[in-house]
């Protein structure tokens, strides 16, 4: 609730603690100035969106190299805003030399982050992980998806429903190269599991 002013030509200013994002706002007053005439008149100030947009056409994919003198991170944060017609595409892909990835792919229209810790004879337990998110995300409107690792725990979240995880120590223990790749998977590798179909969209301020 929001305190208004008590006389004709003062203002009150109210910044929000926090940033909400919305299409519609409502006002609904509570209570009127008892020493005045009823009346309420409101602006709202917005701040700048700013949107890097990137399409794919199931083609194509875009490559991104990390800078190896700076890969001593503790923690680890993706997160992009996709949309597409298509139910099945691969979104993002990070691979290793001995089989261990990671690989966010779009299946039926469902979207399913898949975790190989690649040779099972090393990593007998826990081998691979698999979790799947959401439903009807090819209907051309704009999702968004945040993958954080940290240590052993893994957040997935798909239109803020988050799946919360915990792996074994093998996972401290992948093999990743210093490429990432979006939209598809530039060179065939060891993830034959995979469905290997490019993505067909568009991504938004991908982190």
């Amino acid at each position: 609730a929001f305190s208004g002013n008590t006389n004709a030509d003062s203002v009150v200013y109210f910044k929000l603690q926090h940033s909400i994002k919305a299409r519609f706002l409502r006002f609904v007053p509570l209570d009127w100035n008892p020493n005045g005439r009823i009346g309420m008149r409101i602006e709202v100030y917005g701040c700048t969106y700013r949107s890097e947009v990137v399409g794919f056409d199931g083609k194509s994919c875009l490559i991104y190299t990390f800078n190896q003198k700076l890969m001593s991170a503790l923690k680890d944060v993706i997160s992009l805003k996709f949309k597409t017609m298509q139910s099945d595409g691969i979104l993002l892909h990070r691979e290793g030399q001995n089989g261990d990835h990671i690989t966010l792919e779009l299946i039926k229209g469902k979207l399913s982050l898949l975790i190989n810790l690649g040779d099972t004879k090393t990593h007998p337990s826990n081998a691979q992980i698999n979790i799947t998110l959401g439903s009807l995300l090819d209907d051309q409107h704009w999702h968004s998806v945040v993958i954080e690792h940290f240590n052993n725990q893994v957040n997935f979240t798909v239109d803020k429903h988050t799946h919360h995880f915990y792996a074994k120590g093998e996972f401290n223990y992948l093999d990743l190269d210093y490429e990432l790749s979006f939209g598809g998977i530039p060179v065939p590798g060891k993830s034959g599991t995979l469905s290997r179909r490019n993505f067909h969209g568009c991504f938004e301020n991908i982190y």
